[in-house]
Protein backbone atom coordinates (compact mmCIF):
# COMPACT_ATOMS: atom_id res chain seq x y z
CA UNK A 1 0.00 0.00 0.00
CA UNK A 2 2.73 2.13 0.59
CA UNK A 3 4.29 1.98 -2.66
CA UNK A 4 1.05 2.14 -4.11
CA UNK A 5 0.27 5.67 -2.68
CA UNK A 6 3.76 6.73 -3.81
CA UNK A 7 3.49 5.86 -7.40
CA UNK A 8 -0.30 7.93 -7.09
CA UNK A 9 1.66 10.95 -5.55
CA UNK A 10 4.45 10.36 -7.88
CA UNK A 11 2.38 10.40 -11.38
CA UNK A 12 0.36 13.64 -9.58
CA UNK A 13 0.39 16.15 -12.62
CA UNK A 14 2.45 19.45 -11.20
CA UNK A 15 0.44 21.73 -13.48
CA UNK A 16 2.33 24.62 -15.34
CA UNK A 17 5.55 26.19 -14.54
CA UNK A 18 5.18 29.96 -13.12
CA UNK A 19 6.38 32.34 -15.70
CA UNK A 20 7.08 36.38 -15.75
CA UNK A 21 6.80 38.16 -18.83
CA UNK A 22 8.82 41.48 -19.72
CA UNK A 23 7.86 43.86 -22.67
CA UNK A 24 9.29 47.17 -23.64
CA UNK A 25 8.30 49.53 -25.96
CA UNK A 26 11.00 52.46 -26.77
CA UNK A 27 10.27 55.92 -29.11
CA UNK A 28 12.22 55.24 -31.76
CA UNK A 29 10.80 51.49 -32.32
CA UNK A 30 7.19 51.71 -32.42
CA UNK A 31 6.46 48.77 -34.40
CA UNK A 32 7.69 46.92 -30.83
CA UNK A 33 4.37 47.69 -29.57
CA UNK A 34 3.69 46.22 -25.90
CA UNK A 35 0.11 44.55 -27.31
CA UNK A 36 2.37 42.50 -30.27
CA UNK A 37 5.03 41.22 -27.68
CA UNK A 38 1.99 40.16 -24.90
CA UNK A 39 0.48 38.15 -28.14
CA UNK A 40 3.64 36.55 -29.01
CA UNK A 41 4.54 35.35 -25.39
CA UNK A 42 1.01 34.20 -24.46
CA UNK A 43 1.14 31.80 -27.95
CA UNK A 44 4.89 30.95 -26.56
CA UNK A 45 3.33 29.99 -22.95
CA UNK A 46 0.74 28.05 -24.04
CA UNK A 47 2.82 26.22 -26.35
CA UNK A 48 5.28 25.61 -23.31
CA UNK A 49 2.90 24.77 -20.78
CA UNK A 50 3.56 28.04 -18.80
CA UNK A 51 1.26 30.20 -16.98
CA UNK A 52 2.40 34.21 -16.73
CA UNK A 53 1.94 35.25 -13.79
CA UNK A 54 3.51 38.80 -13.13
CA UNK A 55 4.16 41.30 -16.11
CA UNK A 56 6.88 44.01 -15.90
CA UNK A 57 6.61 46.54 -18.47
CA UNK A 58 8.08 49.07 -19.56
CA UNK A 59 6.39 52.08 -21.45
CA UNK A 60 8.78 54.08 -24.05
CA UNK A 61 11.77 53.90 -22.62
CA UNK A 62 15.01 53.23 -24.64
CA UNK A 63 17.03 50.04 -24.28
CA UNK A 64 20.81 51.65 -23.82
CA UNK A 65 20.62 51.94 -20.13
CA UNK A 66 18.73 50.19 -17.74
CA UNK A 67 18.59 53.95 -15.84
CA UNK A 68 15.14 54.81 -16.55
CA UNK A 69 13.94 51.22 -17.17
CA UNK A 70 12.08 50.82 -13.32
CA UNK A 71 10.47 47.52 -14.70
CA UNK A 72 13.96 46.17 -15.16
CA UNK A 73 15.45 47.41 -12.46
CA UNK A 74 12.15 45.83 -10.14
CA UNK A 75 12.43 42.44 -11.70
CA UNK A 76 16.00 42.35 -11.17
CA UNK A 77 15.14 43.54 -7.86
CA UNK A 78 12.61 40.93 -7.29
CA UNK A 79 15.19 38.46 -8.36
CA UNK A 80 18.28 39.30 -6.71
CA UNK A 81 15.84 39.28 -3.34
CA UNK A 82 14.52 36.30 -3.58
CA UNK A 83 11.31 37.78 -3.86
CA UNK A 84 10.20 36.43 -7.41
CA UNK A 85 7.20 33.73 -7.05
CA UNK A 86 8.49 32.71 -11.03
CA UNK A 87 10.83 30.40 -12.55
CA UNK A 88 11.12 32.00 -16.12
CA UNK A 89 11.27 34.94 -17.31
CA UNK A 90 9.43 35.29 -21.20
CA UNK A 91 10.91 38.19 -23.35
CA UNK A 92 9.95 38.84 -26.87
CA UNK A 93 13.37 38.55 -28.51
CA UNK A 94 17.01 40.18 -27.19
CA UNK A 95 16.49 43.48 -28.40
CA UNK A 96 13.67 43.78 -25.67
CA UNK A 97 15.93 42.82 -23.17
CA UNK A 98 18.30 45.74 -23.95
CA UNK A 99 20.28 47.23 -26.86
CA UNK A 100 23.36 47.59 -24.45
CA UNK A 101 26.39 49.23 -25.76
CA UNK A 102 28.16 46.78 -23.97
CA UNK A 103 27.10 43.15 -24.90
CA UNK A 104 28.26 42.50 -21.71
CA UNK A 105 25.51 44.23 -19.38
CA UNK A 106 22.99 42.49 -21.25
CA UNK A 107 24.90 39.22 -20.11
CA UNK A 108 25.00 40.41 -16.73
CA UNK A 109 21.48 40.88 -16.00
CA UNK A 110 20.25 37.53 -17.56
CA UNK A 111 23.04 35.77 -15.36
CA UNK A 112 21.87 37.62 -12.56
CA UNK A 113 18.32 35.51 -13.25
CA UNK A 114 20.38 32.50 -14.05
CA UNK A 115 22.33 32.87 -10.69
CA UNK A 116 18.87 32.72 -8.94
CA UNK A 117 17.56 29.36 -10.60
CA UNK A 118 15.21 31.73 -12.94
CA UNK A 119 15.60 31.14 -17.02
CA UNK A 120 14.98 34.21 -19.51
CA UNK A 121 13.74 32.72 -22.65
CA UNK A 122 13.06 34.48 -26.03
CA UNK A 123 9.84 34.00 -27.12
CA UNK A 124 10.12 35.35 -30.80
CA UNK A 125 13.96 34.44 -31.47
CA UNK A 126 14.79 30.96 -34.04
CA UNK A 127 16.79 29.42 -30.84
CA UNK A 128 16.25 28.01 -27.97
CA UNK A 129 18.40 29.88 -24.98
CA UNK A 130 19.18 26.41 -23.73
CA UNK A 131 22.93 27.44 -22.82
CA UNK A 132 24.17 25.37 -26.09
CA UNK A 133 26.92 26.56 -28.05
CA UNK A 134 24.73 26.87 -30.86
CA UNK A 135 22.39 29.35 -28.82
CA UNK A 136 25.04 30.90 -26.94
CA UNK A 137 26.91 31.58 -30.37
CA UNK A 138 23.56 33.24 -31.56
CA UNK A 139 22.35 35.28 -28.74
CA UNK A 140 26.04 36.86 -28.24
CA UNK A 141 25.66 37.90 -31.82
CA UNK A 142 22.05 39.02 -31.59
CA UNK A 143 23.55 41.00 -28.55
CA UNK A 144 26.22 42.61 -30.50
CA UNK A 145 23.97 43.45 -33.20
CA UNK A 146 21.21 45.15 -30.79
CA UNK A 147 24.21 47.45 -29.27
CA UNK A 148 25.38 48.13 -33.23
CA UNK A 149 21.78 49.00 -34.40
CA UNK A 150 21.69 51.52 -31.88
CA UNK A 151 25.44 53.13 -32.76
CA UNK A 152 24.11 53.15 -36.65
CA UNK A 153 20.67 54.39 -35.45
CA UNK A 154 23.05 57.28 -33.15
CA UNK A 155 24.96 58.30 -36.44
CA UNK A 156 22.25 58.41 -38.61
CA UNK A 157 19.83 60.94 -36.24
CA UNK A 158 23.29 62.80 -35.54
CA UNK A 159 23.72 63.47 -39.51
CA UNK A 160 20.01 64.16 -39.86
CA UNK A 161 20.59 67.33 -37.19
CA UNK A 162 22.97 68.23 -38.25
CA UNK A 163 21.62 68.54 -41.98
CA UNK A 164 18.70 70.29 -40.08
CA UNK A 165 21.24 72.61 -38.44
CA UNK A 166 22.19 73.33 -41.80
CA UNK A 167 19.37 74.20 -43.49
CA UNK A 168 18.83 77.15 -39.99
CA UNK A 169 16.46 74.92 -37.53
CA UNK A 170 16.52 74.49 -34.20
CA UNK A 171 17.00 71.53 -33.07
CA UNK A 172 16.16 72.02 -29.02
CA UNK A 173 16.76 73.89 -26.08
CA UNK A 174 15.01 77.30 -24.52
CA UNK A 175 15.30 80.35 -26.76
CA UNK A 176 16.98 82.44 -24.59
CA UNK A 177 16.52 85.88 -22.89
CA UNK A 178 15.04 88.34 -25.72
CA UNK A 179 14.64 85.37 -28.51
CA UNK A 180 11.23 83.22 -29.02
CA UNK A 181 11.15 79.63 -30.84
CA UNK A 182 8.53 80.51 -34.33
CA UNK A 183 7.15 77.36 -35.25
CA UNK A 184 6.77 76.86 -38.98
CA UNK A 185 5.77 74.26 -41.81
CA UNK A 186 7.15 73.03 -44.40
CA UNK A 187 7.43 75.57 -46.37
CA UNK A 188 8.60 78.12 -44.03
CA UNK A 189 5.42 79.79 -43.81
CA UNK A 190 5.16 81.28 -40.07
CA UNK A 191 2.83 80.02 -37.64
CA UNK A 192 2.71 80.68 -34.22
CA UNK A 193 5.24 81.23 -31.38
CA UNK A 194 5.73 78.35 -28.70
CA UNK A 195 5.30 79.25 -25.34
CA UNK A 196 7.57 77.64 -22.37
CA UNK A 197 6.78 73.78 -22.41
CA UNK A 198 5.25 73.69 -25.59
CA UNK A 199 6.16 71.54 -28.60
CA UNK A 200 5.51 71.04 -32.18
CA UNK A 201 2.78 68.50 -33.29
CA UNK A 202 3.23 67.48 -36.88
CA UNK A 203 6.99 66.17 -37.64
CA UNK A 204 6.95 68.27 -40.99
CA UNK A 205 6.76 71.25 -38.76
CA UNK A 206 10.43 73.00 -38.12
CA UNK A 207 11.27 75.49 -35.56
CA UNK A 208 13.81 78.87 -36.10
CA UNK A 209 14.43 81.29 -33.44
CA UNK A 210 13.29 84.87 -33.61
CA UNK A 211 13.48 88.55 -32.03
CA UNK A 212 11.24 88.48 -28.49
CA UNK A 213 9.24 91.49 -27.58
CA UNK A 214 11.08 94.71 -27.61
CA UNK A 215 11.69 95.56 -24.29
CA UNK A 216 13.88 92.47 -23.97
CA UNK A 217 15.52 92.71 -27.20
CA UNK A 218 16.44 96.35 -26.04
CA UNK A 219 17.71 95.11 -22.55
CA UNK A 220 19.97 92.49 -24.87
CA UNK A 221 21.20 95.65 -26.90
CA UNK A 222 21.87 97.00 -23.87
CA UNK A 223 24.04 94.69 -21.90
CA UNK A 224 26.18 94.59 -25.11
CA UNK A 225 26.64 98.33 -25.40
CA UNK A 226 27.31 98.45 -21.07
CA UNK A 227 30.18 95.90 -21.77
CA UNK A 228 31.81 96.68 -24.86
CA UNK A 229 31.63 100.77 -24.87
CA UNK A 230 31.16 101.55 -21.23
CA UNK A 231 33.45 98.28 -20.05
CA UNK A 232 31.37 97.06 -17.54
CA UNK A 233 31.59 93.38 -15.95
CA UNK A 234 29.22 91.00 -16.25
CA UNK A 235 28.75 91.52 -12.43
CA UNK A 236 28.03 94.92 -12.73
CA UNK A 237 25.73 94.69 -15.41
CA UNK A 238 23.30 92.11 -13.54
CA UNK A 239 23.57 93.93 -10.12
CA UNK A 240 21.98 97.45 -12.63
CA UNK A 241 19.28 95.07 -13.94
CA UNK A 242 18.48 93.32 -10.82
CA UNK A 243 18.78 96.97 -9.06
CA UNK A 244 15.89 98.25 -11.87
CA UNK A 245 13.92 94.92 -11.23
CA UNK A 246 13.82 93.42 -14.44
CA UNK A 247 14.24 89.59 -14.24
CA UNK A 248 15.68 87.25 -16.38
CA UNK A 249 14.07 84.73 -18.94
CA UNK A 250 12.80 82.73 -15.98
CA UNK A 251 11.98 85.56 -13.58
CA UNK A 252 15.34 85.56 -11.41
CA UNK A 253 17.75 87.48 -10.78
CA UNK A 254 20.74 88.50 -13.21
CA UNK A 255 24.12 87.13 -12.14
CA UNK A 256 27.28 87.09 -13.66
CA UNK A 257 26.49 83.73 -15.71
CA UNK A 258 23.46 84.49 -16.65
CA UNK A 259 24.77 87.52 -18.31
CA UNK A 260 28.06 85.86 -19.38
CA UNK A 261 26.21 83.52 -21.27
CA UNK A 262 24.22 86.08 -23.62
CA UNK A 263 27.65 87.62 -24.36
CA UNK A 264 28.89 84.57 -25.41
CA UNK A 265 26.39 82.75 -27.54
CA UNK A 266 26.27 82.87 -31.17
CA UNK A 267 22.32 82.99 -31.22
CA UNK A 268 22.42 86.46 -30.27
CA UNK A 269 23.90 86.78 -34.18
CA UNK A 270 21.55 84.86 -35.92
CA UNK A 271 23.94 81.63 -35.80
CA UNK A 272 22.69 78.01 -35.49
CA UNK A 273 25.31 76.52 -33.79
CA UNK A 274 24.83 72.37 -32.52
CA UNK A 275 26.85 70.12 -31.00
CA UNK A 276 28.60 71.73 -28.42
CA UNK A 277 28.36 69.18 -26.21
CA UNK A 278 27.90 65.10 -27.03
CA UNK A 279 25.62 62.91 -24.96
CA UNK A 280 25.43 59.85 -27.65
CA UNK A 281 24.04 56.84 -26.60
CA UNK A 282 23.15 57.93 -23.22
CA UNK A 283 27.09 57.21 -22.04
CA UNK A 284 29.21 59.82 -21.33
CA UNK A 285 28.61 64.11 -21.53
CA UNK A 286 31.44 65.30 -23.56
CA UNK A 287 32.03 69.31 -23.98
CA UNK A 288 33.66 69.28 -27.45
CA UNK A 289 36.18 71.88 -28.63
CA UNK A 290 34.90 74.18 -30.98
CA UNK A 291 36.29 72.87 -34.43
CA UNK A 292 33.60 70.03 -33.88
CA UNK A 293 30.75 72.37 -33.64
CA UNK A 294 28.37 72.55 -36.54
CA UNK A 295 27.22 75.91 -37.54
CA UNK A 296 25.11 77.86 -39.88
CA UNK A 297 25.74 81.97 -40.26
CA UNK A 298 22.93 84.10 -40.35
CA UNK A 299 20.45 81.14 -39.88
CA UNK A 300 18.00 83.60 -37.90
CA UNK A 301 17.32 87.05 -37.79
CA UNK A 302 19.88 88.88 -35.56
CA UNK A 303 19.29 90.07 -31.86
CA UNK A 304 22.28 92.51 -32.01
CA UNK A 305 24.81 93.59 -33.95
CA UNK A 306 27.96 91.32 -35.60
CA UNK A 307 30.61 94.18 -34.57
CA UNK A 308 29.29 94.23 -30.80
CA UNK A 309 29.44 90.10 -30.74
CA UNK A 310 32.53 90.21 -32.01
CA UNK A 311 33.76 92.97 -29.70
CA UNK A 312 32.50 91.49 -26.51
CA UNK A 313 33.83 88.33 -27.58
CA UNK A 314 37.41 89.66 -28.41
CA UNK A 315 37.16 91.40 -24.88
CA UNK A 316 36.57 88.15 -23.47
CA UNK A 317 38.69 86.31 -25.20
CA UNK A 318 41.72 88.68 -23.91
CA UNK A 319 41.06 88.83 -20.84
CA UNK A 320 41.51 85.25 -20.17
CA UNK A 321 44.57 84.68 -23.16
CA UNK A 322 45.75 87.77 -21.24
CA UNK A 323 46.59 85.99 -18.28
CA UNK A 324 49.41 82.99 -17.67
CA UNK A 325 48.83 79.99 -15.44
CA UNK A 326 50.35 81.49 -12.58
CA UNK A 327 48.21 84.66 -12.29
CA UNK A 328 45.28 82.21 -12.96
CA UNK A 329 45.87 80.81 -10.05
CA UNK A 330 46.85 83.50 -8.12
CA UNK A 331 43.41 84.74 -9.03
CA UNK A 332 41.87 81.93 -7.82
CA UNK A 333 43.83 81.96 -4.40
CA UNK A 334 42.33 85.00 -4.05
CA UNK A 335 38.73 84.14 -4.50
CA UNK A 336 39.09 80.90 -2.32
CA UNK A 337 40.49 83.59 0.50
CA UNK A 338 37.13 86.20 0.09
CA UNK A 339 34.66 82.79 -0.09
CA UNK A 340 36.62 80.19 1.99
CA UNK A 341 35.41 77.46 -0.65
CA UNK A 342 35.54 76.51 -4.18
CA UNK A 343 33.14 75.22 -6.63
CA UNK A 344 32.29 76.46 -10.55
CA UNK A 345 29.46 78.08 -9.78
CA UNK A 346 31.88 80.06 -7.26
CA UNK A 347 34.06 80.90 -10.07
CA UNK A 348 31.11 81.27 -12.29
CA UNK A 349 30.37 84.25 -10.36
CA UNK A 350 33.54 85.90 -9.07
CA UNK A 351 34.14 89.55 -10.85
CA UNK A 352 37.45 89.65 -13.00
CA UNK A 353 37.31 85.72 -12.72
CA UNK A 354 38.06 83.18 -15.80
CA UNK A 355 35.26 81.25 -16.23
CA UNK A 356 35.41 77.14 -14.89
CA UNK A 357 35.33 75.97 -18.45
CA UNK A 358 38.71 77.88 -18.56
CA UNK A 359 39.93 76.81 -15.65
CA UNK A 360 38.91 72.86 -16.80
CA UNK A 361 40.76 73.72 -19.99
CA UNK A 362 43.71 75.30 -18.77
CA UNK A 363 44.61 72.32 -16.07
CA UNK A 364 42.69 69.37 -17.77
CA UNK A 365 39.82 69.75 -14.43
CA UNK A 366 38.55 71.52 -12.11
CA UNK A 367 40.14 69.12 -9.39
CA UNK A 368 43.58 69.98 -10.60
CA UNK A 369 43.44 73.69 -10.64
CA UNK A 370 42.26 73.39 -6.55
CA UNK A 371 44.90 71.06 -5.87
CA UNK A 372 47.31 73.51 -7.01
CA UNK A 373 45.91 76.14 -4.48
CA UNK A 374 45.93 73.79 -2.78
CA UNK A 375 42.15 73.81 -2.08
CA UNK A 376 40.90 70.35 -1.03
CA UNK A 377 37.28 69.63 -1.85
CA UNK A 378 36.67 67.16 0.74
CA UNK A 379 33.21 68.19 0.97
CA UNK A 380 31.69 69.75 -1.87
CA UNK A 381 30.25 73.00 -1.02
CA UNK A 382 28.21 73.15 -4.18
CA UNK A 383 25.25 72.30 -2.48
CA UNK A 384 25.13 76.13 -1.43
CA UNK A 385 24.81 77.37 -4.48
CA UNK A 386 22.38 74.15 -5.74
CA UNK A 387 20.38 75.20 -3.13
CA UNK A 388 19.73 78.77 -4.10
CA UNK A 389 19.13 77.72 -7.68
CA UNK A 390 16.44 74.89 -6.45
CA UNK A 391 15.22 78.29 -4.17
CA UNK A 392 14.74 80.05 -6.84
CA UNK A 393 13.29 77.49 -9.28
CA UNK A 394 10.49 76.90 -6.75
CA UNK A 395 8.61 79.76 -7.53
CA UNK A 396 8.15 78.31 -11.02
CA UNK A 397 7.35 74.99 -10.46
CA UNK A 398 4.51 76.00 -7.92
CA UNK A 399 3.29 78.34 -10.49
CA UNK A 400 3.18 75.47 -13.20
CA UNK A 401 1.62 72.68 -11.51
CA UNK A 402 -1.37 75.40 -10.38
CA UNK A 403 -1.87 75.92 -14.25
CA UNK A 404 -1.63 72.07 -14.61
CA UNK A 405 -4.43 71.66 -12.07
CA UNK A 406 -6.52 75.06 -13.66
CA UNK A 407 -6.43 72.89 -17.10
CA UNK A 408 -7.15 69.79 -15.62
CA UNK A 409 -10.47 71.49 -14.87
CA UNK A 410 -9.37 71.60 -10.89
CA UNK A 411 -9.67 74.34 -8.45
CA UNK A 412 -7.03 75.57 -6.08
CA UNK A 413 -5.95 78.11 -3.88
CA UNK A 414 -2.34 78.99 -2.38
CA UNK A 415 -1.64 79.56 1.54
CA UNK A 416 1.10 82.11 0.58
CA UNK A 417 2.54 81.99 4.16
CA UNK A 418 3.19 78.09 3.75
CA UNK A 419 3.31 77.56 -0.28
CA UNK A 420 0.43 74.84 0.46
CA UNK A 421 -1.98 74.31 -2.73
CA UNK A 422 -5.63 73.22 -1.70
CA UNK A 423 -7.29 71.59 -4.43
CA UNK A 424 -10.77 71.58 -5.36
CA UNK A 425 -11.46 72.97 -1.43
CA UNK A 426 -10.87 69.17 -0.63
CA UNK A 427 -7.10 68.26 -0.30
CA UNK A 428 -3.68 70.06 0.63
CA UNK A 429 -1.15 69.77 -1.20
CA UNK A 430 2.86 70.06 -0.47
CA UNK A 431 5.99 70.72 -2.69
CA UNK A 432 9.33 69.63 -2.17
CA UNK A 433 12.24 69.52 -4.26
CA UNK A 434 14.97 66.95 -3.43
CA UNK A 435 18.45 68.08 -4.61
CA UNK A 436 20.35 64.86 -6.07
CA UNK A 437 23.57 63.84 -3.59
CA UNK A 438 26.47 61.48 -4.93
CA UNK A 439 27.96 59.16 -2.31
CA UNK A 440 31.78 58.52 -1.49
CA UNK A 441 30.86 55.07 -3.93
CA UNK A 442 29.11 56.78 -6.80
CA UNK A 443 25.89 56.33 -5.31
CA UNK A 444 22.78 58.82 -6.17
CA UNK A 445 20.88 59.71 -2.83
CA UNK A 446 17.95 62.45 -2.02
CA UNK A 447 17.25 63.54 1.39
CA UNK A 448 13.74 64.45 1.82
CA UNK A 449 11.95 66.82 4.60
CA UNK A 450 7.96 66.24 4.89
CA UNK A 451 6.02 69.77 6.07
CA UNK A 452 4.14 67.07 8.87
CA UNK A 453 3.77 70.13 10.71
CA UNK A 454 1.91 71.59 7.60
CA UNK A 455 -0.33 68.30 7.78
CA UNK A 456 -0.69 67.79 3.88
CA UNK A 457 -2.36 65.35 2.22
CA UNK A 458 -0.30 64.76 -0.55
CA UNK A 459 3.36 65.89 -0.95
CA UNK A 460 4.71 65.68 -4.17
CA UNK A 461 8.29 65.06 -3.80
CA UNK A 462 10.34 66.18 -7.16
CA UNK A 463 14.06 64.50 -7.54
CA UNK A 464 16.77 66.43 -9.34
CA UNK A 465 18.84 64.63 -11.77
CA UNK A 466 22.51 63.63 -11.17
CA UNK A 467 23.43 67.30 -12.29
CA UNK A 468 20.63 69.22 -9.96
CA UNK A 469 19.88 71.03 -13.57
CA UNK A 470 16.58 69.28 -14.70
CA UNK A 471 13.83 67.50 -12.79
CA UNK A 472 13.69 63.57 -13.38
CA UNK A 473 11.05 62.44 -11.75
CA UNK A 474 7.95 62.57 -8.97
CA UNK A 475 7.11 61.29 -6.17
CA UNK A 476 3.02 61.54 -4.94
CA UNK A 477 3.29 60.90 -1.50
CA UNK A 478 0.02 60.58 0.44
CA UNK A 479 0.73 61.32 3.79
CA UNK A 480 -1.41 58.25 5.83
CA UNK A 481 1.47 56.08 4.26
CA UNK A 482 4.72 58.38 5.73
CA UNK A 483 5.33 57.25 8.78
CA UNK A 484 8.70 59.77 9.21
CA UNK A 485 8.91 63.45 8.52
CA UNK A 486 12.38 62.10 7.24
CA UNK A 487 12.76 60.01 3.89
CA UNK A 488 15.90 59.32 2.37
CA UNK A 489 15.70 57.93 -1.49
CA UNK A 490 17.70 55.82 -3.29
CA UNK A 491 17.85 55.29 -7.40
CA UNK A 492 15.69 52.06 -6.51
CA UNK A 493 13.45 52.37 -3.42
CA UNK A 494 11.43 48.89 -3.76
CA UNK A 495 7.80 49.03 -4.65
CA UNK A 496 6.98 50.48 -1.15
CA UNK A 497 8.04 53.97 -2.36
CA UNK A 498 8.33 53.57 -6.34
CA UNK A 499 4.83 52.35 -6.70
CA UNK A 500 4.23 56.33 -5.92
CA UNK A 501 6.66 57.44 -8.62
CA UNK A 502 5.87 59.36 -11.96
CA UNK A 503 7.72 60.36 -15.02
CA UNK A 504 5.21 63.70 -15.25
CA UNK A 505 2.44 65.32 -13.31
CA UNK A 506 -0.08 63.75 -15.52
CA UNK A 507 -1.62 61.56 -13.21
CA UNK A 508 -1.77 64.05 -10.56
CA UNK A 509 -3.64 66.68 -12.75
CA UNK A 510 -5.90 64.13 -13.58
CA UNK A 511 -7.07 63.13 -10.41
CA UNK A 512 -7.23 66.98 -9.65
CA UNK A 513 -9.81 67.13 -12.23
CA UNK A 514 -13.78 67.75 -11.59
CA UNK A 515 -16.11 65.13 -13.05
CA UNK A 516 -20.03 65.82 -13.47
CA UNK A 517 -22.02 63.14 -11.93
CA UNK A 518 -25.03 61.99 -13.82
CA UNK A 519 -28.84 62.25 -11.28
CA UNK A 520 -29.21 58.92 -9.49
CA UNK A 521 -32.84 57.54 -9.64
Amino acid sequence: MRRARRASVEETPQGPARAAQYVRMSTDHQKYSTENQRDAIASYAARHDLMIVRTYEDQGRSGLRIEGRDALKQLIDDVRHRRADFSVVLVYDVSRWGRFPDADESAYYEYTCKEAGIKVQYCAEQFENDGSLSSTIIKSMKRAMAGEYSRELSAKVFAGQCRLIGLGFRQGGTPGYGLRRQLIDEHRTPKICLGRGEYKSLQTDRIILRPGPPEEVAVVQRIYRQFVLQLKSEAEIAAMLNLEGIPNEFGRPWTRGTIHQILTNEKYVGNNVYNRVSFKLKQKRIVNPPEMWVRAQDAFDAVVDSDFFHAARRIIEERTKRLTDQEMLERLTLLLKQKGHLSGLVIDEGDEMPSSSVYRTRFGSLIRAYHLVGYDPGRDYQYIETNRALRTRFPEVLSQTMAGILQAGGTVELDKLTDILEINGEIRVSIVIARCLHTQTGLLRWKLRLDTGLRPDITIAIRMDEENEQILDYYLLPSIDMSSDKLKLAEENGIYLDAYRFDDLDAFFNFSARNDLGIAA
